[in-house]
């Protein structure tokens, strides 16, 4: 390091100084990015040298001036670090494009110069890691006020322009037609987002005017803060609206640049603040960090997704908790009616098995079979809806929700006995729904297989066909578990997309438009019309969801054929009727291992399902509204508690207590 900063002293004017600077920070960076005590011990050495060294840190500061005063900054204070104007799908082309094809330098231009001088891919954890005082101690020793060459007033000046783009995108966007739509009282009153430019030219104008002539008072940017404070507001409303409007990830975008934006502009006040040195204050430095992450991410696909989706991702969450609620039986009556309905799943399973072993008979074309197979569980699944039956395994995508929302609303530190309760809740009316799934579909597929035995004299399917299903209720001579995972994913994923058709029906206004409709008013009239669009606003998520499920089983296994590979699905309904039906085959001559480890398969394919889906979902979930895994963590320790206070409530809920009230005989 003495010898890089001898160099940096001996450097001529005409020397460029980011090699100098890029090497000077090499020595500064850790070997670990995630070692933070060195990155300390790194700066404070610097440190050191500048303060005891005249020589070195006079080399420093002119290198720096020579940087700032040499290339345009205002790209760098506008770009880095915020989104541009483009769609979420040209951002995410750009950034593949750019990971192949990095884009060249400019030496004019400090961003890109910045990217040279911190060009490790995890500089940013070392930066945002150091603390205040390190920075500040490192600000002092550069001893600026021995230098006499100006640099102050030409980055002032481009600070000031950088406050006028900022200012000028902020109104922009602000304005977009789709957050207009979104919240429209935008239009009705007087908009911050205009004031706010005109303030912005005053205020530079200002600014400008105090440089030439120090008699002129002061820029003042108090009403300019009043303004984003505003702007923040409508922010705010916007959000909440779009939690009855539905939102869009084109909205999530414009929503997320204003954010960045504003949040941009306010740093850039704060430093512009005469009165807010470096040396007392740390604005600088958390510019500085998050300039180095940005720049070190500017190729990262995740951080846009995240960014971008978060709006989107919370909407299609809370409307996967809204239909939760239903899955999640409160006391003895509504634990029976979950049963009921999950019976009469089990019922329309039986047939749906049968016709998919019918479809496997015909030996269709790959691509007609797998539509085949696809269109036999989609329909199913949507007749079990449109019915107001339930599928048990459908339930943890939507429950997973629920436990999210209860640990959100009490900010990640809920009370665990409360939450504990929920979860029982949720794993009696998730046992219920099970039990009657399994119990109605297998004599259901027994029933159906002696019938057709009795009629037309041969087996539903035949004893190799029969040997087969039995294989693949094998959890350790098959890939049953494995398989049972990827239906579990299926099945996460069909909450998400039921989720996102409901918030889709609300932004798009499907259910409004559809009763508005002329055709569609004079075919069935305008009191059907309008029932078919309230229909539609309730259900179209549900009915999404159970139509992409059920193409997802139909077709993973011809998928995994085409491509020479082991997939399939086991899902614990199917896979109980499957079993009725390969025992009437064998006329019920089945060794009793095999009947016990065929049921044992059914069972931990019931718990994978179940396990796959609860835990992805969960995971999104908690990380829509911002939460950790570990904020669901405590809660554990507290269902365990639970169980050994009371097994029998995680099965059967209590019964309901009737409290009886006596009135009180009148006075004599």
């Amino acid at each position: 390091m003495d010898q890089i900063l001898s160099q940096l002293a001996d450097r001529h004017s005409d020397a460029p100084p980011v090699p100098y600077l890029a090497r000077l920070v090499a020595q500064v960076r850790p070997d670990d990015a995630g070692d933070f005590v060195q990155a300390t011990s790194n700066l404070r050495a610097l440190t050191y040298l500048l303060s005891r060294h005249a020589r070195y840190r006079a080399g420093l500061r002119q290198a720096l001036i020579d940087l700032l005063g040499s290339t345009r900054q205002v790209q760098l204070y506008t770009d880095t670090g915020t989104l541009s104007n483009e769609t979420f799908s040209q951002a995410l082309r750009r950034r593949i494009g750019e990971r192949l094809l990095p884009p060249a330098r400019s030496a004019s231009h400090l961003s890109d110069q910045f990217g040279v001088i911190f060009c490790q891919r995890e500089d940013y954890r070392w930066v945002a890691a150091l603390s205040q005082e390190v920075w500040q101690e490192l600000w002092q020793a550069l001893a600026w006020d021995e230098e006499r060459q100006m640099v102050a007033n030409p980055t002032r000046l481009q600070l000031l322009e950088a406050v006028q783009v900022l200012t000028a995108r902020i109104t922009a966007i602000g304005l977009e037609p789709e957050l207009v739509k979104t919240y429209p009282d935008i239009e009705r009153f007087e908009s911050p987002f205009l004031h706010l430019s005109a303030e912005a030219q005053r205020y530079v104008e200002s600014a400008r005017a105090a440089m030439v002539d120090e008699t002129c008072p002061d820029e003042d940017d108090r009403q300019m803060l009043v303004l984003l404070e505003q702007c923040e507001d409508v922010i705010a409303r916007l959000r909440k609206a779009a939690a009855n409007r539905g939102v869009s990830v084109s909205l999530t975008y414009h929503v997320t640049r204003l954010r960045q934006h504003i949040q941009r502009l306010r740093t850039l006040l704060a430093l512009l603040d005469p009165e807010r040195s470096p040396a007392r204050d740390a604005t600088l430095f958390h510019l500085l960090a998050e300039l180095v992450r940005a720049e070190n991410r500017k190729y990262s696909l995740r951080d846009v997704f995240a960014s971008n989706t978060e709006l989107l991702a919370r909407q299609v969450t809370e409307h996967a908790g809204r239909h939760g609620e239903h899955y999640i039986a409160e006391n003895r009556s509504q634990w029976l009616a979950m049963g009921k309905a999950a019976m009469g799943a089990g019922v329309i399973v039986g047939f749906m098995a049968l016709f998919k072993l019918l479809i496997a008979t015909l030996h269709l074309p790959l691509i007609w079979e797998a539509l085949a197979f696809g269109l036999n569980y989609s329909l199913g699944f949507m007749l079990v809806h449109v019915l107001h039956y339930t599928i048990a395994t459908k339930q943890p995508a939507m429950t997973a929700a629920r436990i999210a929302a209860a640990i959100h609303e009490a900010g990640g530190k809920a009370d665990m006995a409360q939450l504990a309760e929920l979860v029982v809740k949720v794993m009696r009316t998730q046992f219920v729904a099970i039990l009657g799934n399994v119990l109605l579909a297998i004599p259901v597929a027994w029933a159906i297989a002696e019938a057709w035995l009795w009629l037309a004299g041969t087996p539903v399917i035949d004893e190799a066909k029969a040997a087969h299903l039995l294989h693949d209720l094998d959890p350790v001579g098959s890939l049953a578990l494995f398989h049972a995972a990827i239906a579990g994913v299926y099945l996460f994923l069909s909450g998400l997309i039921a989720g996102y058709y409901d918030n889709k029906a609300i932004y798009r206004q499907i259910p409004q438009r559809l009763a508005a409709v002329p055709w569609l008013n004079r075919l069935l009239g305008e009191a059907r019309t309008r029932r078919f669009a309230h229909y539609v606003e309730h259900n179209l998520g549900g009915l999404a969801g159970n139509f992409y499920f059920g193409m997802f089983l139909g077709v993973t296994g011809t998928i995994g054929f085409l491509l020479g590979l082991p997939l399939d699905i086991r899902h614990i309904t199917f896979s109980s009727a499957y079993l009725s039906y390969a025992a009437v085959t064998y006329d019920y001559a089945l060794p009793l291992s095999t009947v016990l480890w065929s049921v044992a398969g059914v069972a931990l394919i019931g718990m994978t399902n179940l396990l796959v889906s609860f835990s992805l979902a969960l995971w999104v979930a908690l990380r829509s509204r911002k939460l950790r895994g570990s904020d669901a963590l405590p809660l554990l320790p507290a269902v365990l508690k639970r169980f050994l206070r009371g097994p029998k409530a995680f099965f059967i809920p209590p019964r309901e207590r009737v409290e009886e009230v006596e009135e009180a005989a009148p006075p004599a």
